[in-house]
């Protein structure tokens, strides 16, 4: 059944029909848990193509969809000087990047200069966890 409630949640957020995300819709998260980048790190001087990879303390990653307790995925943020709005569904765009399929690994290619990158965790519904498991952002410059 809650397998169930949980897939009829995940249709209505994905349709918008679920207007604002409730306090019952995050998952809560283990106050120790830490989300960081494992590469590139802060100052690193970057190819324009190169890779990152995320790290994850206290916590699993698990796709999005599936609602396993302490568990989430990554999405991160590329050249995003502020958080979004950490109750809501984190938007796919540009500058904030869905690895739902549980990835913890991409290769990411931009253009010259420096560049911000941030994570953060969302749990089966992309929504952050309550508290929210984020990293510190990384300022990398791109040659």
């Amino acid at each position: 059944m809650k397998r169930l409630l949980s897939l009829f949640t995940l249709l209505l957020a994905l349709w918008g029909l679920l207007p604002h995300s409730s306090p019952a819709l995050a998952s809560p998260a283990p106050v120790d848990a830490t989300a960081y980048l494992i590469t590139p790190t802060d100052g690193d001087i970057v190819p324009t193509t190169f890779p990152v990879k995320f790290g994850l303390v206290g916590m699993g990653i698990a796709p999005s969809g599936v609602d396993v307790e302490y568990t989430g995925h990554h999405h991160l943020l590329v050249d995003t000087p502020n958080l979004p709005d950490l109750a809501e569904p984190l938007p796919s765009t540009d500058t904030v990047l869905h690895f739902g399929a549980g990835q913890t690994e991409t290769t990411l290619t931009l253009a010259p200069g420096e560049h911000r990158l941030q994570l953060v965790l969302g749990n089966y519904l992309h929504i952050p966890h309550t508290p929210p498991v984020i990293s510190e952002p990384v300022t990398i410059t791109v040659q």
